[in-house]
């Protein structure tokens, strides 16, 4: 259209200024803004705010959720702190009660060891001094038959009868302790 009305133009001898406003299409071009301008507004600028606030509203929100979870984080981590300080402390006294226990029943040992020792030590005793005078016994016997049977061929005579035999044994016996302690 605008090529007919530019050759119309041209033939009225009538130029047009090329920069020059046509009014027409300037209202229309106003009127085509305007609408458009106008359903912008209506349509697409709340949608547009409506999208930001979210976004505003889930970042905020998550921002807070990050800070509590933050906070629920780190009084977790302050009662496992305290929980594995307790552990410790307890594992600590239960080694002190083990060892105090260790030292008792080494010394509840200790001495049901020096008790032992001391019964095996006087039940020795006890049956040596039972082998002593078994062995003094014995040897007072044989000593008593040794010193009848030479006193008999010394003197002469028999020496059969019992008291006879331990008067003289016990003389000799004694005559024997008395040159040992003279000396």
């Amino acid at each position: 259209m605008q090529t007919v009305v530019t050759l119309a133009a041209a033939a009225a001898g009538h130029e047009e200024n090329p920069l020059g406003l046509v009014w027409s299409e300037f209202i229309l071009s106003l009127v085509v803004f305007g609408i458009l301008l106008y359903l912008i507004a209506k349509f697409v600028v709340p949608r547009f705010e409506q999208t930001y606030s979210e976004r505003t509203t889930a970042i905020e929100g998550g921002l807070a959720a990050a800070e509590s979870k933050q906070a629920e984080a780190d009084a977790k981590l302050a009662e496992l702190e305290q929980q594995l300080a307790d552990a410790r402390h307890e594992a600590s006294r239960i080694r002190e009660e083990a060892r105090e226990q260790g030292a008792q029943i080494v010394a509840e040992m200790r001495e049901q060891a020096q008790a032992e020792a001391s019964r095996i030590v006087e039940h020795g005793k006890t049956q040596i001094e039972a082998e002593r005078q078994q062995a003094i016994t014995s040897l007072r016997a044989e000593v008593g038959g040794l010193a009848t049977g030479l006193a008999g061929r010394i003197v002469g005579e028999s020496l059969e009868d019992d008291a006879r035999q331990s008067r003289v044994v016990e003389r000799f016996l004694a005559d024997l302790e008395s040159g040992a302690g003279a000396n």
